[in-house]
């Protein structure tokens, strides 16, 4: 009865998570993604586009699909950044972020990064307030040794509480 008890506890406190690999990407991914939200933060669309496959698709349930890096870019210098009036601030939730990696042949050649994320609003210089509460999921693949975004979904947009 022992044996069976401590090989129970040695299965449910084995590490069936991540390997090193996995986890060394998993790394990569939130730096990268950090860097690119930094830039949409601060409307820097120069410091996002390095993290932007040239081929990316954007799919968001109230403004519709945007293919393209070069539409992406100027979609949100000419909408969300035109207006020195009003800014966009967008921060993950905790605790909410997913990540899957996906290999071939057991190498890594991509990740799926999801979560939810909050929208905060600052308008005519006033008080920034929470807006907004939405999902995502990011579609980072492997591109010349480097972590490019070439799918993103961003859905769910519904007032934050």
């Amino acid at each position: 009865m022992k044996k069976i008890i401590y090989i129970v506890l040695c299965i449910c406190f084995t590490s069936v998570g991540f390997s090193q690999a996995d986890e060394e990407t998993k790394q990569q991914i939130i730096t990268a993604d950090k860097q690119f939200w930094s830039g949409y933060n601060t409307c820097d669309v120069e410091k996002m586009i390095p993290f932007i496959d040239e081929n990316i698709e954007f799919y968001h349930d109230k403004g519709g699909i945007t293919l393209g890096s070069i539409k992406l870019a100027e979609s949100i210098k000419n909408n969300l950044c035109s207006n020195n009036n009003f800014k966009i601030r967008r921060e993950l939730i905790p605790n909410t972020t997913e990540f899957h990696t996906l290999k071939k042949d057991n190498i890594i050649y991509g990740v799926i990064l999801s979560g939810e994320h909050y929208f905060y609003i600052t308008k005519n210089g006033q008080k920034e307030s929470l807006d907004g509460r939405a999902k995502f999921t990011h579609l980072w693949i492997l591109k010349d040794k480097q972590w490019k975004m070439t799918r993103i979904l961003s859905y769910d947009h519904k007032p934050a509480q």
